[in-house]
């Protein structure tokens, strides 16, 4: 089999095939449920050639990955050897196999391209438990979705062109497979920063971005935290930002930690920020809209 490396935060799947996403088969309106597991990561009801499965949902993950041990019994098997890079220290291995068919939130999309991996070091970590499947962005891509982390539900909405979703619209800019939006980091603007639901951990600050803006070296206390998903465990250094500003909301002394790796974005932002917003997704028409939650 071939071997091919796919530096990205995930295996960039989609792209390495070159195959355009099929139609979703969907109804529109129906909620379904979101687990907030630990807190910070969000499972859902998934179905993999018909197996029911919980997965965790993740927005930046640019394919569907499906645990080694489990696969078989979904009746995936075979494939394309890769390796990938993910957002832990080490690459790994892995297999792209075609033809399977994912369902979630009343969508089914078939004959996509799914990832085979080691999850299980994953899970541990982040879950305390096994993790099975993680769904990627291929529903995304599929269907515009309604995220509310806190009412715990999420809902495909129709594509109505005289309906504007509620709340801030900010434009999408597909990045190395991410979708990333615009933000403001103590009072610098110009920053993109990817929108991560698969991030149950500290909003991430690229290395790069961190030395522009001195978070380092001026003088503001930080401490080291364990990170890293798929690729294995890593120590990252963790400051205080002292405000990050999205779709016109400003969020004060908000924990960021340091992200080394080559392919990390300028801004990574996950369940600690997204959580108080009611999320819209549209990625095909590349935007998002933010609506922020009712102080209690």
């Amino acid at each position: 089999m071939n071997r091919r490396t796919l530096a990205a935060v995930s295996l960039a799947i989609g792209a390495l095939l070159s195959v355009p996403a099929p139609a979703a088969e969907s109804a529109a309106g129906t909620s379904y449920p979101l687990t907030l597991t630990r807190g910070s990561r969000l499972m859902v009801d998934t179905r993999i050639n018909g197996h029911s499965v919980k997965a965790l949902l993740d927005s930046a993950a640019e394919s569907t990955l499906i645990d080694r041990k489990v696969a078989e019994s979904l009746q995936v098997s075979g494939g394309t050897a890769v390796t990938g890079q993910g957002s832990g220290a080490q690459s790994f291995e892995a297999a792209a196999v075609k033809g399977v068919t994912l369902q979630a939130f009343g969508l089914t999309l078939k004959d996509q391209t799914v990832a085979v991996v080691d999850l299980s070091d994953v899970g541990r970590r982040l879950l305390g438990h096994s993790l099975d499947v993680v769904l990627g962005r291929e529903v995304f891509d599929a269907a515009r979705l309604q995220i509310d982390i806190e009412g715990k539900r999420i809902t495909v909405i129709a594509r109505d062109p005289k309906t504007v979703p509620r709340g801030v619209e900010l434009a999408l800019v597909t990045e190395n497979g991410i979708e990333t939006l615009p933000v403001r980091i103590e009072d610098h603007d110009g920053v993109r920063a990817a929108f991560d639901l698969g991030n149950g951990s500290e909003t991430l600050i690229g290395a790069k971005l961190a030395d522009q803006l001195h978070l380092l070296s001026d003088g503001r206390p930080n401490k080291v935290s364990a990170g890293g998903g798929l690729g294995g465990e890593l120590q990252r250094q963790v400051v205080i930002l002292r405000s990050l500003d999205i779709a016109g909301q400003r969020i004060t002394d908000l924990p960021a930690a340091i992200d080394t790796r080559p392919s990390a974005t300028d801004v990574n932002i996950g369940i600690a920020v997204l959580r108080r917003f009611l999320i819209t997704t549209d990625f095909a028409r590349h935007a998002v809209w933010l609506e922020p939650r009712a102080s209690k």
